[in-house]
């Protein structure tokens, strides 16, 4: 690529201050370093070493943690919508930084700069949120039985709260949760993937400009930087009352169990296994488009991508035939995430492909066809080795393959003949995040909906299992967490409740009409 073009496109780290301020941690105004090692990603775009950052020591993290808390006992005081007032501007400045923090993004995990332009977008739509509901944090009124006594519920802020994020989502998974958790009252600390440091310092690079302007105080929003092991710390730390974590169930079985520990609360989005049933009165057309973004939309690095498509077999050879058409169309636009033609990135590392290639061995010796692709691109433009074409198979659900969340794009053709059996293999997995039906059938629909229907966070009806709003909660049942993240009532999570009766007479009637007189 011409030098010219390559500035134009890839990132400018200075206009974050990322090769000044390259590590360490962030108290929201004040940024710490450590003597601590420096540590370089590879970009998966490229295969180029990215900026070194800094993991910090213990010694820091106690620093950050400290002044979280002392932060929270005036935070915690401050009127909601006086709290919104950083996260108002925090939007707008995100508005005018939208195509460099993008690129920064697509730079460093691989996604496409479309997709990255949404993430962005998808943090300033919970900026706008997070402003309304300043002024929503509602409690009840509760009829009391006792007579002269008012009975009502409130919610207070909760303390610190620790965020764990993955790669994929790199700032928006955050935004859910820190956006939240300031307007509530809470601190937070945030550990971001090791694999995804960079956009992580960026989006704090404008968030410190925020925090400056609404002389928010210091350690209001709190950046640490390091491997798993600050997660573990992070996990069992009697300070942080929760922990929101995002990742792999491996992870989160491993958080849920040192947070359990300390009789901490937990959120926990963790893996997913979605499908899609296209049934024989499903519109054709929208099934196919849907399917294809939700099967190959970051690679296939979604929580919510496609895994499983189940099919009647009806329409079992059309649906497919047609299916291949498009994969082999959208095969064509592999390559660098930055550029506008390109459709499909890298996945995140080496370590990603060489898993994808596992799972297609291990489907296959199980008697799965390969339809297409998997195989490992190379030559020009694909330098980085992590380049790979997706994946068509057929399987049976049972398969231990086919029952664990493979974070590539793999899909699995799965048939069905009633609409029992399908929702059956739908549900006949270890996770529960997200999932869908295509039909234009009203009795389908609403029975897929229905408590016999689907068993997960999220259920759609003519759309696919990824690209979710930011209005409604994010989450997932069994293995996938069941914890919930983003809109609707979702906040309640980061406070705690109380509930208070006023007796406003001058008698002291018990409740149940119990009688002790002494």
């Amino acid at each position: 690529m011409p030098a010219a073009e390559k500035t134009l496109i890839y990132p400018q780290w200075g206009a974050f201050g990322l090769e000044a301020q390259n590590g360490g941690a962030s108290t929201g105004r004040a940024i710490l370093l450590d003597e601590s090692s420096s540590h370089a990603n590879l970009s998966p775009v490229d295969g180029q070493p990215l900026l070194a950052v800094r993991h910090i020591s213990l010694s820091t993290y106690e620093k950050v943690i400290q002044q979280a808390e002392r932060a929270f006992l005036s935070w915690r005081l401050t009127p909601a919508p006086k709290r919104s007032e950083v996260i108002r501007l925090f939007g707008e400045k995100l508005r005018r930084v939208k195509p460099d923090l993008a690129r920064v993004i697509s730079y460093e995990i691989g996604k496409t700069y479309q997709e990255a332009l949404g993430e962005v977008q998808e943090v300033i739509d919970m900026c706008d949120f997070g402003v309304g509901l300043s002024r929503q944090l509602y409690g009840l009124t509760i009829a009391s039985e006792r007579p002269h006594h008012r009975m009502f519920e409130q919610w207070h802020p909760l303390g610190v709260v620790g965020i764990i994020t993955s790669f994929n989502f790199p700032v928006a998974v955050w935004a859910w949760n820190a956006i939240i958790a300031a307007v509530c009252g809470d601190t937070t600390v945030w550990k971001p993937s090791e694999k995804a440091p960079l956009s992580a310092l960026a989006i704090f690079s404008v968030l410190r400009e925020a925090i400056e302007e609404a002389d928010t105080p210091e350690g209001v929003f709190n950046l640490i930087v390091g491997d798993a092991t600050l997660g573990q710390q992070m996990a069992s730390d009697p300070r942080l009352p929760l922990i929101s974590a995002t990742g792999s169930i491996r992870m989160g079985r491993s958080v849920a169990q040192q947070v359990a520990k300390r009789l901490g609360r937990s959120i926990l989005e963790l893996g997913g296994n979605n499908a899609v049933i296209v049934s024989p009165h499903a519109d054709l057309d929208l099934a196919l488009r849907a399917v294809t973004f939700a099967a190959l939309g970051t690679s296939g690095q979604r929580c919510t991508s496609l895994r499983r498509l189940i099919l009647h077999d009806s329409i079992y050879e059309e649906f497919t035939s047609r299916l291949l058409r498009v994969y082999e169309q959208a095969s064509q636009r592999i390559g660098n995430p930055l550029l506008e033609e390109t459709l499909l990135g890298p996945l995140i590392d080496r370590a990603a492909v060489q898993l994808m290639q596992e799972a297609l061995n291990e489907a296959k010796a199980a008697g799965g066809k390969l339809l297409f692709g998997g195989e490992v691109l190379s030559g020009t433009g694909y330098e980085s080795g992590c380049y790979v074409r997706p994946a068509i198979i057929t399987a049976e659900n049972h398969w231990p393959v086919v029952q664990r969340e493979t974070f590539a794009p793999i899909l699995y053709l799965l048939r069905y003949k009633s609409l029992e059996e399908a929702i059956a293999m739908q549900n006949g997995v270890p996770q529960g995040l997200s999932s869908s039906i295509f039909t234009n059938n009203l009795r389908e629909a609403e029975f897929f909906l229905s408590p016999a229907g689907s068993d997960c966070g999220i259920a759609n009806v003519n759309i696919g299992p990824s690209g979710a709003e930011i209005g409604g909660a994010f989450g997932g049942e069994k293995e996938t967490g069941g914890g919930r993240e983003a809109g609707s009532d979702a906040w309640k999570a980061y406070m705690r409740r109380q509930t208070v009766t006023i007796n406003y007479g001058s008698d002291l009637p018990l409740a149940q009409g119990i009688q002790f007189e002494v």
